[in-house]
């Protein structure tokens, strides 16, 4: 006899879903360390890079949403040294557990197959120099692209590739080298063996099937709740296959399908979750954190509309450059605009912005107590808010 169908409001869909993303759980007391780097990977799963450092580096940032202050160089001795984590396209560029290579797999398999022309071309014209390439980062690894023997020519500034660079990016979008560190910001190439743990390179190849179920497991574990494209997008996933996935799932008893008020879609949680009475969290949040980087999924849970504007003109900009969501007892309730200034030493606010009803004496509190968590962390001994946004002056009076 099939079970009854589970019904939950939008209400309880968030509430489930920040409990997945680590919000309900209490920020250490005392020193971060390795242990809670592990939690927050537990529920995010994934943590993506980005090369923006307007305020710091995107990977780090959920981590202190999550956490508070913590030492960033022993986050990154956690990932890399630890080899806790490594890196590939899982959602976009991203730190992925160490344990999730075998279900990556097979999407470096079909990276074989190039669809970028850079990569075609070299190795229809010249692909002896892709396997000299592999053979120097075997002898001289770790080593940056721009430290081959030959690395090329670049094609343009800073964004542009030597046939050096499009041949270690295509080695390791096919898995054949893997990342051993960043410096700078800069990829550091070497051989998988050499990265990787040897049991998790040790264990045999999932088929493409299992793989997906995989990620989509992963997926519902990290959103706790989720419509099909919800769960394709976290690994970027096509939505015909996933969905296949997620009935697999669903018959086998790991996922139920639920009706969320307001939603529609059928969305599917895991029948071991555990529904929440009350939303939780206060915290700033990056533009490429999980919690809100699918813009739809977004909109449709907080009500709360976000774009990224670092690419829009500043003329056409509505909140600012590099603007953070800002999360209050669980819903969204403003917008920061944010900037390191490492060189006077001041966090600074150019604007932030309450959402419509929002209590801005209550938030302005929330919100200073964040920007000095905030400003501790990276090392500033400042904080200066400008007066631009309806929630700058309340904010400053906090201060």
């Amino acid at each position: 006899m099939a079970s009854r169908l589970l019904k939950l409001t939008n209400h309880q869909a968030v509430c489930v879903f920040l409990s997945a993303q680590g919000f309900s759980d209490p920020r250490p007391s005392g020193r971060v360390d390795s242990r809670h780097f592990a939690r927050v990977i537990r529920r995010v799963r994934l943590l993506q890079i980005d090369s923006v450092n307007v305020l710091a580096r995107a990977h780090y940032l959920p981590v202190f949403s999550r956490l508070g202050p913590y030492r960033r160089a022993a986050l990154d001795r956690w990932i890399y040294e630890g080899r806790h984590m490594f890196e590939y396209w899982c959602h976009e560029q991203s730190y992925a557990p160490a344990g999730f290579h075998p279900m990556m797999r097979a999407r470096m398999e079909r990276m074989r197959d190039p669809r970028w022309k850079k990569v075609r071309d070299l190795l229809e014209h010249d692909p002896g120099y892709v396997m000299a390439v592999l053979d120097e980062v075997r002898n001289r690894g770790p080593i940056p692209a721009r430290h081959l023997s030959d690395p090329g020519e670049k094609t343009g500034p800073w964004w542009g590739y030597g046939k050096g660079k499009v041949a270690m990016a295509w080695l390791f979008a096919t898995g054949q080298v893997a990342v051993a560190h960043r410096v700078n910001f800069e990829r550091w190439y070497d051989r998988p063996e050499r990265v990787l743990p040897a049991e998790v390179l040790a264990e045999p190849d999932p088929s493409p099937e299992e793989a997906r179920r995989a990620r989509v497991r992963e997926a519902a574990g990290a959103l706790g709740i989720g419509t099909v494209p919800d769960l394709a997008d976290y690994f970027r996933m096509r939505i015909t296959p996933t969905a296949r996935a997620v009935r697999q799932l669903v018959a086998t008893g790991e996922l139920r399908e639920v009706a969320v008020a307001g939603w529609d879609r059928p969305a599917y949680i895991a029948r071991s979750a555990v529904v929440p009475r009350a939303r939780r969290g206060t915290a700033l949040l990056c533009p490429f954190d999980p919690l809100v980087w699918d813009r739809g999924r977004t909109e449709r849970m907080f009500g709360f509309r976000y774009r990224i504007e670092i690419y829009t003109p500043s003329a056409k900009r509505v909140y600012g450059y590099y603007v953070l969501p800002f999360l209050m007892n669980g819903r969204l309730v403003g917008r920061v605009d944010a900037k390191a200034d490492r060189h006077e030493g001041v966090l600074r606010i150019p604007a932030a912005h309450a959402e419509p009803g929002v209590d801005r004496a209550a938030a302005g509190r929330a919100l200073a107590g964040e920007l000095r968590s905030m400003a501790a962390w990276l090392d500033l001994g400042d904080i200066q808010v400008a007066t631009s946004g309806n929630l700058a002056t309340a904010t400053r009076a906090a201060l």
